[in-house]
């Protein structure tokens, strides 16, 4: 049986019980035969073989652990329209112009509106319904550094909390049919009031009250006064969004993030933001049926993120993120290849990652959240990902910092579980391939809440350091084989933790372990290389 047919429908489990139940169907596998590192290697895509270089004309059917729809390119009536025709000139803020023309495309009931090869200047400009903003090769679109060019504020989120504020350089709010496609240059704001007058004082739910109306919580910028930075295109309530081709630079904060929409493809997109604090690549925020591929971001922060909103505000909009493909992608630079939160509160489900490579990225594969942020991971999948890192290959991180949580992200005493704690469980990583990263595993979970169900299966690691696991329970590596230059293995409070068919290839072939905590029991090795840990005996961590 497939893993796409043993997951096909699975929805969030309700109880404990299904919860254990749907783990040990995604784990029902023959492990009769093993992966050997050849094959795992032969089976991976390398980086000139992914990324927006090698985008295809057509979209291929898409295939995943889950139902997911069809996906097509949108079509467009025949009506073209160029910016010059509204009067638009070179190198002159051009806003207006922009936006005349696609309104009018619009108005005429959809079409093309098109920025041709040369120089522009603008400032936000919104996408309408039925209508595609077409970026023409040789063309560069500047967007205004000043604030004044993105009033007035619109209906948007913010690091996952709702706000009426600058929104995106390119917006859209309750459009359907919208496309931005090209092989045209975005340039984000230069130094300005835009970057200048940025909300520098704390967290967002600290300075956003949650039971303040939202139609209050407005940030313009007027007298020099703060402002939530714009996210370079953001499509808000939106059907059928469609972003292909361009390129993005400069970005002031995230720069591709679509948030409530439902049916999104961006496709062969390049990414800049290397230097840029906060600068995502992909963000997709509370949205469904999503197809991200052959993508190529280098970014000041996470490359691809998946995000449901933040804490109290999160939990009142209880929009999940759900239904995702990320295929065929690269991610050259950036804290995390692909990142889950830390925004979580309305759930991220159904999501499955495959042949991508991250090549100099931080982290590989990455999971956040926070106590009080809500929410949480389930039935994530990750297949055939080659990765090259100066971090941890998987990584869980869901305490946080003292500097962003306070005293939430001290570990001890455990909290007692409420409607704002978070999780992450029933997690599938197989086929991976990591060439480089300073350690293979490390779990940081919240005591009241463990990562709990997860699989790492063929595996070809190259390491400095081991394991270290902290609150989880239900964690298997199987028929997997990892060099590494230290041989201990650290749990701390780990439960029910298997390594079967597992070689390691440490120093002096010898493992240690360090085992505390008094909820750390049922950890096992079967059939593996060193059969156990050298202390094994002297530890009261038995099978």
């Amino acid at each position: 049986m497939t893993q796409a047919k043993r997951a096909a429908g699975a929805g969030r489990p309700k109880t404990r019980l299904a919860t254990a139940a749907l783990f040990l169907m995604l784990t029902a596998i023959s492990f009769s035969s093993t992966t050997t590192a050849a094959a795992i290697k032969d089976s991976l895509l390398t980086r000139a073989q992914v990324g927006a270089s090698v985008l295809p004309a057509e979209i291929a059917p898409v295939k995943a652990p889950f139902k997911m729809p069809v996906f097509k390119k949108p079509a467009f009536p025949a009506l073209r329209l160029s910016i010059a025709e509204k009067g638009a000139r070179q190198n002159e803020l051009s806003t207006k112009e922009i936006q005349a023309t696609i309104d009018e495309v619009n108005r005429r009931g959809g079409g093309t509106a098109i920025i041709p090869k040369g120089t522009w200047k603008t400032g936000r400009i919104s996408l309408k319904s039925n209508v595609n903003l077409h970026i023409e090769e040789g063309a560069e679109v500047y967007f205004s550094g000043e604030v004044e060019d993105y009033r007035p504020a619109v209906f948007t989120r913010n690091e996952g909390v709702e706000v009426m504020s600058m929104g995106a350089l390119i917006y859209a709010n309750g459009q359907q049919n919208i496309a931005l496609t090209g092989k045209g240059r975005l340039i984000g704001p230069p130094d300005g009031s835009v970057r200048k007058q940025v909300m520098k004082s704390d967290v967002i739910e600290n300075i956003i009250n949650a039971n303040t109306p939202v139609s209050e919580r407005v940030y313009e910028g007027h007298n020099g006064s703060p402002i939530l930075l714009p996210m370079f295109i953001s499509p808000i309530n939106c059907k059928n969004v469609y972003i292909e081709g361009v390129s993005l630079e400069r970005t002031a904060f995230w720069n591709i993030v679509p948030v409530y929409c439902d049916g999104v493809i961006i496709r062969g997109v390049t990414v800049h933001s290397v230097g840029v604090p906060r600068g995502d690549g992909i963000d997709i925020e509370s949205s469904r049926n999503v197809l991200i591929e052959y993508c190529t971001l280098a970014c000041g922060d996470d490359c691809f993120t998946i995000k449901a909103g933040r804490g109290e505000d999160g939990l009142r909009v209880n929009k999940p993120t759900e239904n995702v493909v990320v295929r065929y992608c690269l991610a050259r630079e950036g804290h995390g290849g692909i990142t889950c939160g830390s925004e979580t509160a309305g759930m991220i489900r159904n999501l499955y990652v495959h042949d991508c490579v991250f090549d100099d990225t931080g982290v590989g594969i990455r999971f956040k959240t926070r106590r009080g942020r809500a929410g949480g991971g389930e039935n994530l999948y990750y297949e055939r990902i080659r990765m090259n890192l100066k971090a941890t290959a998987l990584n869980w991180d869901m305490l946080g910092s003292k500097m962003y949580v306070g005293e939430l992200a001290t570990r001890l005493p455990a909290r007692e579980a409420d409607r704002l704690t978070p999780l992450y469980r029933n997690i599938s990583i197989r086929n991976i391939l990591v060439e480089n990263t300073t350690q293979f595993l490390k779990i940081n979970g919240i005591p009241e809440s463990p990562l709990k169900n997860l699989l790492v299966e063929n595996a070809e690691v190259n390491c400095d350091k081991l394991i270290i696991a902290r609150d989880a329970a239900g964690i298997q590596i199987r028929n997997s084989t990892i060099r590494s230059k230290d041989g201990e293995i650290e749990v701390l409070d780990g439960r029910n933790i298997l390594f079967d068919k597992v070689k390691f290839v440490v120093p002096g072939d010898k493992l240690s372990t360090k085992i505390e905590g008094p909820l750390s029991k049922n950890i096992r090795f079967n059939n593996c290389s060193p059969a156990k840990p050298a202390d094994w005996k002297a530890t009261s961590m038995k099978q």
